[in-house]
């Protein structure tokens, strides 16, 4: 059975959660559900926060022997392009567009909202899982940042986009990653319910749907 991590910590969680799954199960093949990429470098990243780099640590963009506290990476299998798929994308730094656009090339499946307007979180999913097992089944990791939802349905997080997810595309998500079987782990991360104070109900609002979507990636 899949063993999801809690529900708190920001996607930096997903260094260690990965890395673990990557040591016994190098061919995993990644959702990533999230708003934005965290495919950052120290180079590319305008903000410097670790939890915007943690696939471009984990698929060696960097040298992590150069990092501060890093180099237990080192030895790591390393995530390639062709392994990741992602979901939800609408806030990307300028730096992690030119590195999507390489990615591609090498195989990575890159879809922003702009494609769930366009072909439905159903015809999203089945290009993702598709691009996936491309080279034959392989098992999954759902890494679900809850930023990914429309703040209407997660407010209690900290980098908020609008233009998110609804109800019904959030759980969409996580019920065709468990439709596959293949789930062996997942992140469920950037829930906060120190923010949001303003909405008395939000935090709670958040960590519900966090616990719902959870629930739906188990089948």
């Amino acid at each position: 059975y899949p063993y999801p991590n809690p529900t708190l910590g920001d996607h930096s969680v997903a260094l260690g959660s990965l890395a673990g799954v990557l040591s016994v199960r190098p061919n995993v093949g990644v959702i990533w559900v999230d708003a934005h990429a965290d495919i950052n470098t120290p180079d590319t990243s305008n903000s410097g926060n670790m939890h915007g780099m943690p696939l471009g640590l984990l698929m060696n963009l960097v040298d992590p022997t150069t990092l501060h506290g890093c180099a237990w990476l080192n030895g790591i299998p390393t995530l390639k392009p062709e392994q990741v798929a992602y979901v939800g994308l609408r806030d990307l730094d300028d730096g992690e567009r030119f590195v999507l656009r390489q990615m591609q090339e090498k195989g990575m499946f890159v879809s922003t909202m702009q494609h769930v307007d366009a072909h439905g979180i159903g015809g999203v999913m089945e290009l993702a899982l598709e691009s996936l097992g491309r080279h034959g089944p392989r098992p999954l990791h759902l890494s679900y940042d809850i930023d990914a939802l429309d703040p209407v349905h997660a407010p209690s997080t900290g980098t908020i986009v609008r233009g998110g997810l609804t109800f019904r595309e959030a759980h969409y998500v996580a019920e065709a990653v468990a439709e596959t079987g293949q789930l062996i782990s997942m992140d469920m991360v950037e829930v906060n319910n120190e923010l949001g104070k303003e909405d008395p109900t939000a935090g709670k609002r958040t960590t519900e749907m966090a616990m719902v979507l959870i629930t739906s990636a188990l089948g």
